[in-house]
């Protein structure tokens, strides 16, 4: 039997007593730096804001003390946020933890319609919501059946709005500190942090509408433990100019924390490190250029996209990045050419790769200590207590060097799919392993190359999209007979979806009658989708009219197929373009 190892060694302890909450704030560990008093934890990126672990834990608990008095949220109640990222995140977080809750981050770009599944999938309770989503939010807590007074701005608003909501959040944390506490803190018994849910976090898994992620306390706690192994964070037999990372080193935190690598590693990984972080509230390319600088961050954590413009955008040229020591990417692969121009552009930094999973909570993969620039296409090697099988399509197990599908055994597994025991059972395959639906080769210096995806969910922009849940919204279309979505690739978003329809009889008649017809058609079909999906699931790879969707014997999509075919189709584009 072939298993690969991290070469990376034993695992220190991994407390199991405790919440992750309890972990970041309340804890030492033999790999935690040890802050001076008065350290800056978090600064707000507009304001220069700093905060600091007191004045962290004074709004944890003022705002934890409210919900509890105003609502009763206790013990597995879950509360869902549903922002870009803001300087109280971690606050809110943390406060839901405090009290045995139960966290559910939502993508602020979601229309209602998402909102709302992922509110009724999670059986939220209560809506913390930025100002500038709360509209939307309003409309999916109302389909839902959630009271207006129990969605809570994260910030002040003005108007009409004001009074049918909650007081904001800061006004709740006052409320909260000018009471006794209304609530006991949930300690926790020995090994109850592996089953003790944290979070509900959403991924598509392998097919569907996203699917919520029951992910424990002791998951994101060993992933912390694990990177920060593998790195030799706070270790003093590394010469302090070697390290990778240092106490007092400064991140940016512009990942958005309602995604698991967002959550992890740009948040709670790099604050267990003694880092500060800086909260950006969202990705504009010119503006992030500008808080590297301006906090001469050392450590900047991107996703292939992002990665793109830093390499290609003229104003690049502006900056001064000579205090940047590491950028690392993730979510989706990074090209080997992408790698060495970006290592050329940051010549003081550490540049790698890393590969992880929502349901891995999160990385598995990262870009080891003794690379400066990490092998080229690499996703970096296993970290310290991930043990991997590479599986061929015959059910045997690969050897060095040989493709197939990776399944991974790790301490930051999560539990299962929340309600939903047959995609469980696709995906957490039993004693401790997982599909991850990813081809991969491990070669002989224990580099993890990804070399093709065998499940069907698109990375876009390093976000999950399930073909499926297109399809079926598409197929609600009257103009749709059949349809296929397939990724096709794309230099910004890494891939996008090109959707392959059969026109209905009437709509097909249309379509013949001219150009302009046809395009009215695709041109309705494409705003079927925007209207009622987040602006990375749109159609941006465009639409095809097909005369039939390519299926197997038993009906299933052969989605190989069109793959394959959009692939050509996109290839011969390019040589006409260069023509």
């Amino acid at each position: 039997m072939t298993e690969f190892v991290s070469p990376g060694g034993p695992l220190p302890h991994i407390p199991d007593d405790l919440t992750l909450t309890q972990f970041i704030l309340d804890s030492t560990h033999e790999r935690m730096p040890i802050r001076p008093q008065g350290a800056t934890w978090l600064v707000e990126d507009a304001t220069g804001r700093k905060v600091g672990l007191e004045e962290i834990r004074s709004r944890v608990f003022g705002f934890a003390n409210a919900l509890n008095l105003k609502w009763g949220i206790s013990e597995d109640d879950v509360v869902c946020i549903f922002s870009q990222n803001h300087i109280d995140y971690p606050t809110v977080i943390w406060a839901v933890h405090r009290l045995g809750a139960i966290l559910t981050g939502a993508n602020p770009s979601y229309t209602p319609e998402e909102l709302a599944y992922q509110l009724s999938i999670a059986k939220a309770t209560v809506l913390i919501v930025h100002p500038d989503a709360l509209e939307g939010a309003l409309v999916a807590a109302q389909q839902v059946g959630i009271p207006f007074d129990r969605v809570v701005p994260l910030d002040t608003i003005r108007g009409p709005r004001s009074s049918t909501v909650a007081p904001d959040l800061h006004q709740l944390i006052a409320y909260g500190l000018a009471h006794p506490p209304n609530f006991v803190e949930r300690r926790l018994r020995p090994g109850e942090g592996k089953t003790k849910v944290a979070f509900l976090s959403f991924s598509s898994g392998t097919t569907g509408k996203p699917k919520a992620v029951e992910i424990p306390h002791y998951a994101p706690i060993a992933n912390i433990i694990q990177m920060a192994t593998w790195w030799r964070v706070n270790d003093d037999a590394i010469p302090w100019e070697n390290r990778r990372i240092r106490l007092g080193d400064i991140a940016l935190a512009v990942l958005p924390f309602y995604h698991i690598y967002g959550l992890v590693v740009n948040l709670h990984f790099f604050l267990f490190c003694g880092m500060s972080v800086v909260v950006l509230p969202r990705f504009d390319f010119v503006k992030f250029l500008e808080s590297i600088q301006r906090h001469r961050a050392t450590h900047i954590l991107m996703v292939p996209p992002m990665v793109v413009l830093l390499c290609k955008h003229p104003a690049v040229n502006k900056y001064d990045f000579s205090h940047v020591r590491m950028l690392f990417c993730g979510a989706a692969p990074l090209s080997g050419a992408l790698t060495e121009k970006v290592a050329k552009l940051l010549p003081n930094a550490d540049i790698g790769q890393g590969y992880g999973m929502t349901e891995t909570s999160t990385s598995v993969s990262m870009v080891p200590l003794s690379q400066k620039t990490g092998t080229l296409g690499s996703a970096g090697q296993l970290i310290p207590g991930v043990r991997a099988r590479v599986v061929k399509v015959d059910g045997t197990l690969a050897k060095i060097g040989e493709s197939g599908e990776l399944y991974i055994k790790t301490p930051s597994l999560a539990l299962r799919y929340k309600d939903n025991e047959k995609a469980t059972a696709e995906t957490f395959i039993g004693d401790g392993w997982i599909r991850t639906g990813d081809a991969v080769v491990i070669d002989k210096n224990n580099d993890m190359f990804i070399v093709d995806r065998l499940k069907e969910i698109l990375k876009v922009r390093g976000f999950q999209v399930a073909p499926a849940e297109l399809e079926g919204h598409l197929l609600q279309h009257p103009d749709v007979a059949d349809t296929c979505v397939v990724g096709v690739p794309d230099d910004y978003a890494g891939e996008v979806p090109l959707a392959y329809v059969v026109l209905s009889a009437d709509a097909a008649k249309r379509a013949l009658q001219s150009q302009a017809e046809a395009a009215k058609i695709k041109a309705t079909i494409s705003k079927h989708v925007a209207d009622h999906k987040a602006p990375y699931k749109r159609l941006a790879g465009g639409i095809e009219f097909i005369d039939a969707i390519p299926k197997n014997p038993s009906g299933k999509l052969l989605r190989r197929t069109l793959r394959d075919k959009a692939t050509r189709r996109q290839s011969q584009l390019l040589n006409k373009a260069r023509l």
